[in-house]
């Protein structure tokens, strides 16, 4: 153990020593990299801010379900359980509520005082209906199940009709699921850069030190004892430029917020953006941190095989 420990508290001190002797260009790749990483992390944060916002948008889709005309009242009722079922099958989550025409009469007559109106024709027109508010339906998965639910109910005995705004659940599900697959191809495309960058400086600190490394080699060094100060300064250049990304992400919140304070005001809204969690930080850290170690990595396993 205390050999091991030995062993990497010496490649810590040869991976200080690499990125001291160019400073300034250690400092540029952090702020390339940093560049690099801003856009994905600036992406997740406005996601993770919208994500409450959409789910608070589709919170409860509504299906209309009217019987006709004619239906008696207590086989309108005995429908419930049916239309339970059919919920169970399509694996959706949601509220029903059973709505007599006396009651649509009455929140007619409270809406547009048309009821006086209605009741010149001598009966209530209105049909026996229910309404079934969903769950938030936030991928195309659920969307689809919800137009099943709604072919099904159709068919339901003394069913007349069965309406759904499925247009804007599954224009809101598509949305939220292309934004994510948006941001996981810049996060991938990006991430490349981020290895490039690292493969490139640890190549070129490789070069600088090749009569080093073939001295110590000469003299018995393992490749790993070698490799091992690189793949720290790797680890520690990505780590560093992840820092430094989150960093800018951070402070740039404040004045995009104070610029959406009067676009939210006017709607009557306290939305703010807010930055990631403390759990969501370490990860991002600990990936930016990964692929500046994959970068050192691939670059001396194929500098040091032909310094070899």
């Amino acid at each position: 153990m205390k050999n091991w420990l030995r062993l990497q508290s010496y490649a810590l001190a040869g991976a200080w020593r690499h990125i001291r002797a160019p400073r300034g260009g250690f400092l540029l790749n952090v702020v390339v990299i940093a560049i690099a990483l801003m856009l994905p992390f600036a992406g997740l944060t406005l996601l993770e801010n919208v994500r409450p916002v959409s789910e608070q948008l589709v919170v409860e889709p509504e299906i209309s379900l009217f019987m006709t005309a004619d239906t008696p009242r207590v086989q309108a009722s005995a429908l419930a359980a049916s239309i339970k079922r059919a919920i169970k099958d399509a694996e959706l989550d949601g509220k029903l509520e059973f709505i007599p025409r006396e009651k649509a009469l009455d929140a007619l007559d409270a809406r547009t005082g048309m009821a006086a109106a209605v009741t010149a024709l001598g009966a209530n027109p209105l049909p026996d209906a229910y309404v079934l508010k969903l769950s938030g339906l936030d991928n195309m998965a659920e969307a689809a199940r919800t137009e099943n639910l709604v072919a099904r109910l159709q068919a339901l005995p003394g069913v007349e009709h069965v309406q759904l705004d499925s247009a804007w659940v599954k224009r809101l599900a598509a949305v939220m699921q292309v934004l994510r697959l948006v941001l996981l191809l810049l996060a991938v495309t990006l991430g490349t850069v981020v290895v490039a960058v690292v493969f490139n400086t640890i190549r070129l600190q490789v070069l600088h030190q090749s009569e080093e490394i073939v001295l110590s080699k000469l003299v018995g060094a393992s490749d790993a004892f070698v490799c091992r100060p690189f793949y720290y300064a790797g680890a520690f250049l990505g780590l560093t430029a992840g820092a430094l990304a989150l960093g800018l992400v951070t402070l740039g919140l404040h004045p995009l917020n104070q610029a959406l304070a009067d676009v939210v005001r006017v709607y009557g809204s306290q939305f703010q953006l807010t930055p990631l969690g403390a759990s969501t930080w370490l990860a991002l850290l600990a990936t930016s941190a990964a692929l500046g170690w994959l970068g050192a990595l691939l670059s001396v396993r194929r500098s040091i095989g032909r310094l070899a």
